[in-house]
């Protein structure tokens, strides 16, 4: 069996703090993202660790926006269905042809959209408009023009949209598929980024089984270990470490100080039980209970240089204290803003919550619930006719693991509220999210 006694210490239940005095030992943790150079590949849901300008013009060189024919202006400035002009082809230009063949004044070159605008050419002529059948590979020897365009039309200018050194990117920017292909459009083949966080996840107790396995009498599933890894990567974080381990606070240490991560998330072990084994085996955390419901027993602190977040092993706490502190300490490992700014939609509904420094939503209650009154409560909710509701009659009970699929949201009561009433309105920090 294995001697705790090195590590099991009496506990003198700590004093409650407040969310905003928790939060701020969140802020207090060191989080310095780390800066890669990554091809552009590789970089989908990154974010940029410098200012991105365009090595490129956009567009590099002149050309056409249509399939037609390039022309003089002057040519075919007379153009009509009564009155058509027809003009000799003398050369073909598709897309990628470097254009050697400048056009010569009463002339046309066939031309695919994307190419080079040949020199001489000011106006292109769309297919339609002309007597030259869509589609046809074969360029013809003449082209006769029924409707001429308007001087100019259908030419796409070099650097019209972008010039060289111009911000295409600013550092800290998310690295979505448009941001990536405007990083190609301008020259680049790599970026220099933030790579996602290495974080580790370990969910504790004797209690724990893995998933799916037939549970033996005093055993449960390892929820936690599946909800704490999804929420990692779906918040732009990387497993590189995973275990569940039994009410052992040495085996405990031994797993954590091993690891080669930026964070680690645990769950579980930190009440005021006899088996509280994070409590246990890393002494050099801080403990305490925080004002709110569900999540109130919280950990945090540093292993040597690595920041822990120590969560509560009832799930639904796991889930909102993920929410609430996690998450704003992942945006830093990512190189982004802690406040969530970056994800803020341009609508005025959205507001940053001035406790959480968090974006917010506003609605009203649509069903009526109770609410700690010596707490914040974080009820999980989902939209619904006339605002939110519960998704679960059990409310934010911390056990109601099978409700959170349905969670749009965590509906914030402030403490001194008893009672939520239909029409009541609230803040809703919102949960429900694709994967980065």
């Amino acid at each position: 069996m294995t001697d705790t006694s090195s590590l099991v210490r009496p506990v003198t239940p700590p004093e409650r703090v407040s969310i905003e005095e928790h939060l701020q030992l969140v802020s207090a943790l060191p989080a310095t993202p780390g800066t890669v150079t990554l091809p552009l590949s590789m970089c989908l849901g990154l974010v940029t660790a410098e200012d991105i300008v365009a090595r490129l013009e956009v567009p590099p060189f002149t050309n056409s926006a249509m399939d037609g024919f390039a022309v003089c202006f002057d040519d075919v400035s007379a153009a009509t269905p009564n009155t058509p002009v027809t003009l000799p082809v003398t050369a073909d230009v598709p897309a990628g042809s470097p254009a050697d063949y400048p056009l010569k004044v009463g002339t046309a070159q066939r031309i695919m959209t994307g190419a080079h605008m040949p020199e001489g050419a000011d106006t292109v002529v769309k297919v339609e408009d002309t007597d030259h059948a869509v589609g046809v590979f074969d360029a013809p020897a003449t082209v006769t023009i029924m409707r001429a365009p308007a001087a100019g039309a259908n030419v796409r200018h070099h650097g019209e949209a972008l010039t060289v050194g111009d911000l295409v990117l600013s550092a800290g920017t998310s690295l979505t598929p448009e941001a990536l292909t405007a990083a190609a459009a301008v020259g680049y083949g790599d970026l220099r980024v933030h790579p996602a966080p290495r974080i580790g996840v370990l969910t504790t107790g004797s209690e724990l089984s893995e998933a799916g396995e037939p549970l033996d009498r005093g055993k449960i599933p390892d929820s936690n270990g599946v909800l704490l890894a999804g929420l990692v990567h779906s918040y732009g974080g990387i497993i590189t470490e995973q275990a569940k381990v039994p009410d052992d606070p040495t085996r405990l240490r031994e797993l954590i100080t091993s690891w080669q991560v930026d964070l680690v998330v645990t769950a579980g072990g930190i009440s005021m039980g006899a088996y509280e084994v994070v409590r246990q085996g890393l002494p050099e955390l801080t403990f305490h209970p925080v004002a709110q419901q569900p999540g109130g027993p919280q950990g945090i602190g540093l292993i040597g240089s690595t920041p822990v977040m120590a969560l509560p092993g009832n799930p639904v706490g796991a889930y909102v204290s993920f929410h609430v502190y996690v998450v704003p300490l992942i945006a830093r490992l990512r190189g982004l803003p802690p406040d969530g700014t970056h994800e803020m939609p341009a609508e005025a509904s959205i507001i940053l919550d001035s406790v959480l420094n968090r974006p917010i939503k506003r609605a009203p209650a649509a069903a009526s619930w109770r609410s700690p009154v010596s707490k914040t409560q974080f009820m999980p909710v989902r939209w619904v006719a006339g605002g939110v509701a519960p998704v679960h009659s059990l409310g934010s009970q911390s056990h109601v693991v099978t409700a959170l699929p349905a969670t749009d949201g965590l509906a914030i009561v402030d403490p001194g509220v008893d009672h939520v009433d239909i029409g009541n309105e609230l803040s809703i920090l919102l949960t429900r999210r694709n994967s980065p």
